[in-house]
């Protein structure tokens, strides 16, 4: 098993670039670890790498995963992300206990939180619904990416139609908070939701526009017709 670690750690090593070094750079204000690897190549190795355990048990990919993880490396988070996806058919309500630790104690960027938000836990809450109240709880934590990964966790079951009402209560939870990043994530949950509900979208947005965020307003009419953008602009 630790094998299998140290061979990526290698591959990845192998694959880093200086152009891509000074490229990630500019995509984050935060401090991050990586090797200079872009992230399609990060996950063919990973991909290619989990032919070699695929037919490992749940709770030892898991592990793998959070071994990924534990290094920091944003590079090793999207192949930890990636493998928790691939199996998602054997997700089980318990397992989110372990998606929130992941989240509460190792995200510390965007695109982290994104990649992990937007496959894994979305897929899980979608086949589980129950855990909607613990996105809501997420919503109200004092760690940045837990606020974020409330919302974007919804990206792809709100264009899907799915849980308007909790996207809603989300929004409002985060509806005045002055994390730029948390306001995205929250804009672009809505701008979602209005592909299947763009009126309810658009009232939402029309109701909360005195106070919402300019950020968190433009992401959520992005999709929708100039009219109404003028319209929800409006001063």
């Amino acid at each position: 098993m630790k094998n299998i670690i140290n061979k990526i750690r290698e591959e990845l090593k192998q694959n880093s670039d200086e152009k891509t070094k000074k490229s990630t750079l500019h995509f984050f204000k935060e401090k991050i670890k990586f090797y200079g690897v872009k992230m399609p190549v990060a996950v063919k190795i990973g991909k290619e790498n989990f032919k070699l355990i695929k037919d490992k048990s749940k709770a030892e990919i898991f592990e793998l995963c959070e071994e990924l993880w534990q290094s920091g490396f944003i590079e090793e988070s999207f192949i930890a992300c990636e493998w928790s996806y691939y199996i998602h058919k054997d997700y089980q309500p318990k397992d989110f206990e372990i998606f929130e630790n992941w989240v509460s104690n190792y995200v510390s960027n965007w695109a982290s939180c994104d990649t992990l938000c937007n496959h894994t836990i979305g897929t899980f809450v979608d086949m589980y619904p129950e855990h909607l109240s613990g996105l809501k709880k997420w919503a109200k934590s004092k760690n940045r990416w837990m606020r974020r990964a409330s919302a974007v966790s919804l990206i792809i079951p709100a264009r899907e139609g799915k849980f308007l009402k909790d996207i809603f209560e989300i929004a409002d939870t985060l509806l005045l908070d002055q994390d730029d990043l948390v306001q995205k994530g929250y804009g672009w949950m809505l701008k979602s939701a209005s592909a299947a509900y763009q009126k309810e979208v658009f009232d939402y947005v029309m109701t909360k526009k005195s106070i919402m965020p300019r950020t968190a307003l433009r992401y959520a009419i992005e999709k929708m017709p100039k009219e109404l953008k003028v319209e929800a602009m409006k001063k």
